[in-house]
Formats: structure tokens, C-alpha cells, sequence
């Protein structure tokens, strides 16, 4: 008899996997409404089925409904303690609750602490978990027990791990830090080591804090020669723009994003023209400034920053 009912109860488990597997795909597509359908309907037939729990909460946090996803994830930790993943969602969970709610943040630190040094300590090869402790020890303040000996005692740790993972946490820290110098050597470091797009654009983005756009611009063309990405021509279009430091150049690479552009260079076409009327706006190139902006305003009328900036060309 417990035959017949495994048999019968198996063609049920396996449309439900089969439904589970769409799951990712539901996800890239940002579908997590459709997903959860399939995942509650998932968690029906078997409550305690890890794999529908954990995707649940992965929902319900793309969705940023934290305290949701804390329920769902506090339940892998309760039937599975010893799965580092499972600690490290819940950490980054409650550390989303954190930053969103900074009365809250205090009462949740040591929950935060907790998950991450746990997910740390049962898989020694975890490298989410001690990115999260590098920066949570540099971005908690020392009253509450943060430490930037802590952070690169971590560091360290990504280091032996894998050098691109350390080298980015070290200019990580000394950015936070405020020692430019050092953390532009840690992310050359890491362009050299490993070369993703990840670290040229670190580089880039301490150049630009650190008000240095020409530095920001060769970085990017750096970038470029490695990558070949249209959106790069769009960033250094924009340095340009903003800085008001070689015009003809950010003008030429606009030029060349709008000629190139697909939907999976990330930046609105709009965006595009609002630099482009900015350069000629530099310029004092009044029409061509004026025949850009207002494409960008047809595009995107709602952009508080298209409106300002035709405000000031009709001014020139």
C-alpha cells in the first residue's frame, strides 16, 4: 500500500520540480509575482522542500520585502544550521533591514554579526560572506564594535582565496578609509590580476570621487580596449559632460553609444542627449543644445535634471 501511494504521490513531486525549475528564469526576467505562484504552490505540497523555501525568500527580497524574507530564511537555518548560504541570507536580510531603518539598525547588528560570521566560519571558502564582513566592520562605527582590523583581517582572508577578491577588498578599505593612494594601488593590483570589468570600474569610481576626471577618462578607455562595451563610450561621454574636460572626445563617444546602442547597454538613449546638450551647452553651442535637451525631455519628460539644464541653455 505505501508503494502505491509513493507511486501515485511521484508524478506530483516531479511536475512540482519541474515548475521549480522555472523559477530562475523567472527571476531574470523579474517575474517574481509569476514565481511565487509557482512557489507557494511548491511549498503546499511539501512545507519543508529547501529548495522552494530558499527561492522564496530569494523573491521576496528581490521584491525588498524584508521582513518577509527573513521569515523564509530563518527557516532554512532552523532545518539546515549548517548550511553557510543559509546564514549569510539571513545576514544580508537583516542588513537590508538596517540600512532602510537606521532606529531599527542598532537592535540588528548583532543578528548581522552573527549570520555572516557563521556562514564564515562553517565554509572557510565562502567569499560573499567575508566581502559582507569587510565591509560590515568598516562600515559599523567603532563604538559598536567596528574596526578596520577586523576588516582587513578579512581582507586577508579573500586574499589567500582568491588575490582579485582581496585586492578589491584592501581598496575597498583604504578607500573608506580616506588613503586614495593605497586603495589606487589595490585596484591596479586587481586590474592586473584579474581585469573584469568589476575592477576598472572600481578605479574608475575612486578617480571620479576623488575629483580626478582626466585619470577617470584613460581608466575607461583602458576599460574599453579590454572590454569592448558600448556603455564605456556613454561613461566617458558623461565625465566629459559633467567636468567640462575634453568636450570633442565625450561628444565622439556619444555619438558612437547612440550609433550602438541595444537595450543591454543599461543607459536610456536619453541620458545620451542630456550629456550631449551639456557639452554644447559648455560650448555655448546654444541650438545644438537646445535640439538635445529637448529630444531627452520628449524621451523622459519627468527628469528634474533635463528641465533645469534647458532652463540654463535658454539663459546662454
Amino acid at each position: 500500500m505505501r508503494y502505491l501511494m509513493f507511486l501515485l504521490a511521484c508524478p506530483l513531486l516531479c511536475w512540482s520540480q519541474a515548475r521549480l525549475d522555472e523559477v530562475p528564469l523567472l527571476f531574470k526576467q523579474k517575474q517574481f509575482e509569476d514565481a511565487k505562484i509557482i512557489l507557494k504552490e511548491a511549498l503546499k505540497t511539501s512545507p519543508d522542500n529547501l529548495q522552494a523555501i530558499e527561492l522564496m525568500g530569494d523573491a521576496l527580497g528581490h521584491e525588498k520585502k524584508w521582513d518577509e524574507a527573513l521569515t523564509y530564511y530563518e527557516k532554512l537555518v532552523a532545518l539546515k544550521p549548517n548550511v553557510a548560504d543559509y546564514h549569510y541570507k539571513q545576514g544580508g536580510v537583516l542588513g537590508m533591514k538596517a540600512l532602510e531603518n537606521k532606529l531599527k539598525a542598532i537592535g540588528l547588528i548583532g543578528g548581522i554579526k552573527t549570520a555572516f560570521t557563521k556562514a564564515a566560519t562553517l565554509d572557510k571558502t565562502h567569499i560573499p560572506a567575508r566581502w559582507a564582513l569587510v565591509e560590515f566592520y568598516m562600515q559599523l562605527p567603532g563604538i559598536l564594535g567596528g574596526s578596520q582590523s577586523k576588516s582587513m583581517a578579512y581582507a586577508e582572508e579573500l586574499e589567500r582565496l582568491s588575490k582579485v577578491d582581496g585586492y578589491l577588498a584592501k581598496g575597498y578599505i583604504y578607500e573608506y578609509d580616506d588613503e586614495p593612494e593605497l586603495a589606487e594601488t589595490y585596484y591596479k593590483k586587481a586590474i592586473q590580476e584579474g581585469g573584469s570589468l568589476t575592477c576598472f570600474s572600481k578605479l574608475t569610481t575612486l578617480y571620479i570621487n576623488e575629483k580626478e576626471p582626466e585619470k577617470a577618462i584613460q581608466n575607461i578607455e583602458q576599460t574599453q580596449q579590454k572590454h569592448k562595451r558600448n556603455a564605456l563610450h556613454y561613461q566617458i561621454g558623461k565625465v566629459a559632460a559633467e567636468y567640462n574636460i575634453e568636450l570633442q572626445k565625450g561628444e565622439r563617444c556619444l555619438m558612437t553609444y547612440l550609433d550602438n546602442y541595444s537595450a543591454e547597454d543599461g543607459v536610456p538613449k536619453a541620458w545620451a542627449h542630456y550629456r550631449l546638450a551639456q557639452i554644447y551647452a559648455h560650448q555655448s553651442r546654444k541650438a545644438e543644445a537646445l535640439k538635445y535637451i529637448d529630444i531627452a525631455i520628449t524621451a523622459l519628460p519627468k527628469r528634474k535634471p533635463f528641465r533645469t539644464l534647458k532652463a540654463k541653455i535658454l539663459e546662454l
